[in-house]
């Protein structure tokens, strides 16, 4: 939080549907806050499809460099039918990430009452568990080409990247967090050690090495595609998950079915260091064609929110 104890928070409507959610989000904050007390700050922003079609720019000059003053920012949604798509992906949420360094992608999965689930015979008890994603490296680095682009000959590469400092890291986070959940204290790595025998061999040693400092967390590992599998068959096997860039998006998308649907499902874009900024999202889009229309549920919203004020100490 900030040093003034005021808690600053930048709001993103974006596109679509989600300045109408993010509204609603906002409400509940503000209900929060004057319950508890909590000073804060917010300063909405226009950054999406509409400023884009209209400026020609994603992010102004001077954007990132005001964002870093908030403590969080509160996204609605991005996508926009007349951008094409990677435009608003890379230029605004990529951006974002890489930015202020958010290499935490914190999924809660949680079933709430009365929801439903496609899976036969299973409740809330059974679908409660947490994505940790690595959130800056593997195939979102940026690293790659093309060769003859256009003709039949035409090549193309995209590279991923791994750090041991970045897998360390999110490694770590990971394992505290398990620690504090609750009492299953149970850590699964899902990699494909098999078959990326570089990359995510990387993260497997850096697994077992961080692993001998928290005696008191069970480990697990899965292949991913065998964690698809088991997603579905056990889910309530499962307490907090760690995972890299690329199969954390994958695997975080099947898990929100589970839960009811990405409208349902929260996720944070997360910097755990002291002053960095943090950003907050529900998961589903921008549901252009429902826009004004005020029929999209804001429990992810809401959830995120809850998120925001949860990294923030509260």
């Amino acid at each position: 939080m900030s040093t003034n104890n005021i808690l600053r928070i930048a709001v993103i409507g974006g596109d679509g549907t989600g300045p109408e959610v993010a509204a609603e989000g906002m409400k509940v904050f503000k209900a929060v806050a004057k319950l508890e007390g909590i000073k804060y700050e917010t300063k909405d922003f226009d950054f999406g499809g509409n400023r884009y079609l209209r400026t020609g720019e994603v992010l102004p000059d001077g954007a990132i460099e005001e964002l870093a003053t908030f403590d969080a920012i509160l996204l609605g949604a991005v996508g926009h039918p007349d951008v094409a798509p990677g435009i608003l992906e890379k230029g605004l949420l990529l951006a974002l990430r890489f930015a202020f360094d958010q290499y935490i992608n914190l999924r809660p999965v949680k079933l709430y009452p009365g929801v439903e689930t496609p899976l036969a015979g299973k409740g809330p008890d059974d679908i409660d568990f947490v994505v940790v994603r690595e959130n800056t490296e593997d195939m979102y680095s940026g690293i790659g080409g093309f060769l003859k682009q256009g003709t039949a000959d035409e090549g193309a590469t995209q590279t991923a990247i791994y750090t041991r400092q970045g897998c360390e890291r999110c490694i770590r986070w990971a394992f505290e967090y398990t620690r504090k959940r609750n009492k299953r204290k149970r850590l699964t790595l899902v990699a494909k050690t098999n078959v990326l025998t570089f990359g995510h061999d990387l993260w497997w040693r850096t697994f077992q090495d961080v692993a001998k400092e928290y005696p008191d967390v069970e480990t697990d590992y899965n292949h991913v595609d065998a964690c698809c599998m088991w997603m579905i068959k056990n889910p309530e096997y499962y307490d907090v998950i760690v995972t890299t860039n690329m199969f954390g998006d994958i695997i975080t998308d099947l898990a929100g079915i589970l839960q009811g649907g990405m409208g349902v499902a929260a996720g944070g874009n997360i910097n755990p260091e002291p002053g960095g900024t943090s950003m907050f999202e529900p998961m589903g889009g921008s549901a252009p064609k429902y826009t004004g229309n005020n029929v999209i549920n804001p429990i992810a919203t809401i959830a995120a929110v809850a998120m925001l004020l949860e990294q923030a100490g509260y």
